[in-house]
């Protein structure tokens, strides 16, 4: 018969063993970029916190919030911005990159009195929009700004203070580009963008 003043020991010696090894679970790039964000480090590489994000276990776990994102975006226009915070939150807990959210986020804080959150989803939202800005100029497809979804493009679009208009998918070199046509909502001027769209056409198996 085996003793039960042997079994214990040797099954604290098991669980010890196997407590180290799970705690060296590698954490995902995105995971690991975020829980700096979290923790004040607003710093980060935004590019890179885009990029590893629809590559991450997170992502394949992230729950569909369409329906928070409509909901905060109609409780802001309506000024209701306890309600825009908690939805644009719901959204942030699944989509931490998402730039409307943080916008809402915001601005509901702002005018809630948080003037440090406020400014702490300012600086997300502007290191996000900026970080797409950043990877060209938008003016040929050589040059496209590239996005992690077709949300993107008109989060900076609106950034840019530009009117979305005609809307064409372009195919060069192994690579897929929204073409836009928009218009400059201060002046009306006219010119086309070019958006790199070869993530979200991966992601969507086109």
């Amino acid at each position: 018969m085996i003793r039960a003043r042997h079994v214990i020991p040797a099954f604290l010696a098991l669980v010890a063993f196997a407590l180290p090894v799970a705690a060296q679970t590698p954490q995902s790039e995105y995971g690991t970029l975020l829980a700096s964000l979290k923790g004040g480090s607003t710093l980060i590489d935004y590019a890179r916190l885009r990029l590893s994000y629809v590559d991450s276990p997170e992502y394949k776990k992230a729950k569909d919030v369409s329906k928070a994102e409509k909901a905060m975006s109609d409780a802001l226009g309506a000024k209701n911005f306890r309600e825009a915070l908690k939805n644009a939150e719901i959204v942030l807990a699944s989509e931490y990159v998402n730039m409307d959210a943080h916008f809402v986020a915001y601005v509901a804080n702002r005018e809630m009195g948080a003037a440090d959150k406020a400014e702490f989803h300012r600086t997300v939202f502007r290191g996000l929009v900026d970080s797409i800005i950043h990877s060209g100029d938008g003016k040929s497809a050589e040059k496209a700004w590239a996005v992690i979804n077709v949300h993107e493009e008109y989060v900076v679009l609106r950034a840019l203070g530009f009117r979305p208009g005609e809307q064409s998918l372009l195919n060069k070199d192994g690579h897929a580009y929204d073409v836009m046509k928009v218009k400059n909502v201060d002046d009306g001027t006219e010119q086309t963008l070019y958006f790199n769209v070869d993530i979200p056409f991966k992601h969507y198996g086109f």
